[in-house]
């Protein structure tokens, strides 16, 4: 899976970032995502499909698509998905048209999925994800955020702990790793990350050419 920007001014084009963010629930992803996609033009965000019910505020084809779950498990069936996951007894996953449209339209794609998800993706698209871990600065201060968030009953935020744990036990598994205690400085972090990715060597593709046509 590999597509390629429009040329830049330098005359060259470069591969597309499908760029990952995970973290535990809680942790401040959904939050820095909304603010690079407002200072990110040229990123798109991939929209999950879900089986869970919508919430209050929530926007079908925004936020999530909400979609019954014979018909999760037929767009499974029929390889729909870039990548899906069981959580929470509810299932979510990446259509993959959405992603190859933003792809084509010259977007860098945004992926707001957990840590199975971001495997799947990078076991199909390799070395054009970019994998981002976000850890809240502790467990404890995870757990206050949950309960001011008032979305979720004591038993659910209970689950949503011990399933942070788990979560957090695959930081190694990506590309890099940041501590979210200062939502503004998590935020210009990953937007550096964003920007130094994006100017890889490996994804400039049509430097080669603009280098030999220097030492004409």
């Amino acid at each position: 899976m590999a597509f390629e920007r429009d040329p830049d001014p330098h005359g060259f084009k470069r591969r597309g970032v499908l760029f990952v963010l995970s973290s535990p629930s809680g942790a401040g992803k959904s939050t820095i995502a909304r603010k690079l996609l407002a200072a990110e033009p040229k990123l798109g965000m991939s929209v999950s499909a879900t089986t869970r019910p919508i919430r209050p505020g929530e926007t079908d084809g925004k936020d999530y698509h909400f979609v019954h779950l014979d018909k999760f498990r037929q767009m499974v069936s029929d390889h729909e998905f870039l990548e899906w996951a069981h959580v929470f007894d509810h299932r979510y996953g990446t259509p993959k048209k959405p992603v190859y449209d933003m792809l084509e339209s010259g977007q860098d794609v945004l992926f707001d999925i957990d840590w199975q998800g971001a495997q799947q993706l990078f076991q199909i698209a390799g070395g054009d994800v970019v994998r981002v871990f976000i850890l809240p600065p502790s467990m404890e201060e995870l757990r206050d955020r949950l309960e001011r968030r008032a979305t979720d009953s004591q038993d659910i935020i209970d689950r949503r702990m011990a399933r942070a744990e788990r979560e957090v036990s695959h930081w190694d598994s990506y590309d890099y790793v940041l501590v979210n205690d200062d939502v503004e400085e998590c935020f210009e972090s990953v937007r550096t990350i964003l920007a130094a990715e994006r100017l890889k060597r490996s994804r400039q593709t049509g430097l080669i050419g603009f280098v030999r046509g220097l030492m004409k």
